[in-house]
């Protein structure tokens, strides 16, 4: 399984994959964690996947509720 990516994630929308990407990468930059270059998270420290992907989820969850709230600002 070497190479091959093993999650059972999809996504409802497709098309959101490269704007998710774009967003993980900026918020590993706020968090000062480094994404691997190869994309292999396996060596990557729990501590900042973790950190990472609760960052990740807060923000999404914040864009929900200004778009439900009728805000189009996103920030």
């Amino acid at each position: 399984m070497a190479g091959q990516s093993r999650s059972s994630n999809t996504l409802v929308v497709p098309q959101a994959s490269a704007a998710l990407n774009q967003m993980k990468y900026e918020v590993a930059q706020e968090l000062g964690i480094q994404i691997p270059q190869d994309g292999y998270y396996g060596n990557m420290a729990t501590r900042d996947a973790g950190s990472l992907g609760g960052y990740i989820t807060r923000k999404l969850v914040q864009i929900a509720e200004q778009q439900l709230s009728g805000q189009s600002q996103l920030r």
